[in-house]
């Protein structure tokens, strides 16, 4: 597909550009799933709504919907609109207008939350009751308030949530993505590394998972070469401790803390902060196993992901939850001794370490 570089409109000073696309023969687009399943976005609809914080997700919808289009009217043109500068008579004008050369004509309009409001909600409702067979009308923001347009919407076209995806459920997004965009195939270790050192943002793990499969010439991706390859950012180094703690030794866990305080030059607050959370986990994740909850479930309730999901589950069977509800308490008197100065924070912080080891 190739796009034209857009050039300024002087009639409308709210339009953006123009864009001329161009389809290219049997161009393939992934198909984004989100939290409700796989939405297949086509040519057939006529008004497309993408709302959500998760914007990777918003990107290949819109890409996918570009390549129907393509596929369907071989050219077609795209107008953009920044939703908080966008006039509502410029963008219905551009809907109901034929495009160049009788082209068909998709409209953008993002921040779209900006844009739909109480006086411009009615007029496009009205639209989307009887939309024009020229255009495609695309509205995406972050945040979306429902109502009878969503109602109006679906009769013609899609309403489309691009939540963030949890842990779970991006491990599987991205297994997948590496499978069909890539031909790369994942140990299932190398995804858990890979979600540890990433989080759920598609967007970056979307990156990486291109760049782990061009260094891979045959064999899957294995847990080692995403440790090797794939950096932890700063505010993230620091949740590697909860894994470290649990070594069942008291010389890991004081490295890990001496680590998090020293070179990585982390926060005391915000290592207190992650051993808290472990303990919050650790105590969920024993009451639940000892009524019989699958270990899968367990790890959903309790947010345990990644690679430190076996050794908290490890914990987390050996230990009482009465004597890890004894140690969250603990943990949250040593982050506020440690706030408040009555404590040593680095001393503080190795002592609570010790307990988690002797777990």
């Amino acid at each position: 597909m190739l796009e034209h570089p857009p050039r300024r409109h002087n009639a409308r000073g709210a339009r953006a550009g123009i864009v001329t696309v161009m389809a290219a023969k049997k161009k393939t687009t992934s198909r984004p799933r989100g939290r409700g399943g796989p939405t297949r976005l086509t040519a057939d609809h006529r008004v497309v709504v993408l709302h959500g914080k998760e914007a990777h997700l918003r990107d290949l919808h819109t890409e996918a919907l570009k390549g129907a289009l393509a596929e369907r009217f071989g050219e077609f043109e795209t107008v953009r609109f920044a939703g908080a500068d966008a006039a509502l008579a410029d963008v219905l004008d551009e809907c109901r207008s034929l495009g160049l050369m009788q082209q068909h004509r998709l409209v953008i309009v993002d921040e779209a939350d900006r844009f739909v409001s109480a006086d411009t909600r009615p007029a496009l409702e009205r639209y989307a009751q009887r939309p024009s067979d020229s255009a495609t009308l695309l509205l995406r923001a972050d945040t979306w308030r429902r109502g009878n347009l969503d109602k109006a919407v679906a009769e013609v076209g899609a309403v489309v949530k691009c939540e963030a995806l949890s842990p779970a459920d991006a491990a599987v997004w991205a297994h997948k993505r590496a499978q069909k965009r890539h031909g790369a195939e994942f140990e299932p270790a190398a995804l858990a590394a890979l979600i540890d050192r990433v989080g759920a943002d598609l967007g970056r793990l979307d990156a990486e998972i291109a760049k782990l499969a061009a260094m891979v010439d045959a064999g899957p991706v294995t847990a080692d070469l995403v440790r090797q390859s794939v950096g932890l950012t700063r505010e993230e180094e620091v949740w590697v401790i909860q894994g470290r703690v649990l070594a069942g030794s008291a010389e890991p866990a004081l490295a890990a803390v001496r680590e998090s305080l020293g070179p990585s030059k982390q926060p005391p607050a915000l290592v207190a902060y992650a051993l808290i959370d472990l303990a919050r986990k650790l105590h969920t994740a024993s009451a639940l196993l000892r009524r019989g909850v699958p270990e899968m479930q367990v790890s959903r309730q309790a947010k345990i992901w990644g690679e430190a999901q076996r050794p908290i589950l490890a914990a987390a069977r050996r230990a009482q939850p009465a004597d890890l509800a004894s140690l969250l308490d603990d943990a949250v008197e040593t982050d506020a001794r440690c706030k408040t100065g009555r404590a040593d924070p680095a001393r503080a912080l190795e002592a609570l370490a010790l307990r988690f080891a002797s777990l």
